[in-house]
């Protein structure tokens, strides 16, 4: 049974990993992609994820604009991450179009208004802390809602507490979690704590390559500067691909196993965008968050060579065999 979803977003080398996924996946009806700055500024996020959309064969996906800053911190990008493109400076000829005529704020407002919609959050959550200030009903219809972001027993990634996405709008995130926390509502946070598993590795790359060398080329384009920034900046021979784990848990909930707990975001000072999980329930607050802890990088990859690439049983194989050796 398809399900409606909103991707929202801020492309990025692993979250265009994450939209091939959503796109390859029967299970997801991707009703549109909606931006905000992030991983990069506003414009080359759209700028990547029409060259993605168009790779993958679906150029007439809607893709809203949205907040090109945080709602209160100075932008900072991490394109020292992602390549001065935000797409591992692959150089991909810029694809023709305009944006969807709607801003991001309306088409959520639009498509949760029709009910039966999931959002799949990727980035800082600025465009969905503007939803809870402008209309906080529609917020309120979200039927699922995933975050990749945030982190609970992993150090950070931007610094010693933070992951960058809640760090880089760290009073959106909170916006968001207190929200919840007073209404009822909730939210699954697949954070660092189990996205630092899903490390695509040199092997991994060159069995895609393999197996399609089509999805493998354009997949090994897009991280080149990935791969350089983990080496250089963690000694990782690889590259950690966040987002796409959150879409595949989206598809599958036996991906990931955490905890459900009461879960607030740090504003500012030097715990800016942390998490804070009252695992042991301290507050007496209601849970407002489940708090993945545990996943599965075979599981994983699997998933996504079987859709992405159109591996076979016996392909699948190889992956525990690349897992294994390394």
């Amino acid at each position: 049974m398809k399900r409606r979803v909103i991707i929202d977003c801020d492309p990025g080398i692993d979250d265009s990993m994450a939209i091939m996924l959503a796109l390859r996946s029967e299970e997801i009806e991707l009703a549109g992609i909606t931006l905000t700055a992030g991983n990069c500024p506003l414009e080359s996020c759209f700028s990547n994820v029409k060259k993605v959309l168009h790779h993958m064969g679906c150029p007439d996906i809607p893709v809203c604009l949205g907040a090109d800053r945080p709602l209160k911190v100075p932008f900072v990008n991490a394109k020292p991450v992602h390549g001065c493109d935000g797409l591992g400076g692959s150089d991909l000829p810029e694809v023709p179009g305009a944006p969807d005529i709607r801003t991001a704020l309306d088409f959520l407002k639009e498509e949760l208004g029709k009910g039966g919609c999931s959002v799949i959050a990727l980035g800082p959550m600025t465009n969905l802390a503007q939803l809870i200030m402008e209309s906080p009903e529609s917020f309120d219809a979200i039927e699922e809602l995933v975050s990749m972001g945030g982190s609970f027993k992993s150090h950070g990634n931007i610094s010693p507490v933070a992951e960058f996405n809640y760090w880089c709008d760290p009073d959106a995130a909170a916006l968001v979690y207190d929200h919840l926390a007073k209404s009822g509502g909730h939210i699954t946070m697949i954070g660092l704590d189990v996205t630092r598993r899903i490390v695509l590795t040199p092997s991994l790359l060159s069995l895609m390559e393999r197996l399609n060398p089509r999805e493998g080329a354009f997949i090994r384009k897009i991280t080149g500067s990935y791969f350089d920034f983990h080496w250089k900046s963690e000694r990782l021979i690889g590259c950690i691909v966040n987002d796409p784990l959150a879409v595949a848990y989206f598809l599958d909930h036996g991906m990931c196993r955490g905890i459900e707990a009461y879960t607030a975001v740090a504003r500012d000072g030097i715990c800016r965008g942390q998490c804070v999980v009252d695992e042991k329930a301290y507050y007496h607050r209601q849970a407002n968050a489940a708090v993945m802890t545990d996943t599965d990088a075979a599981r994983f990859f699997r998933l996504f060579f079987r859709r992405v690439l159109g591996a076979s049983e016996a392909d699948l194989d190889l992956i525990d065999r690349c897992l294994m050796a390394e």
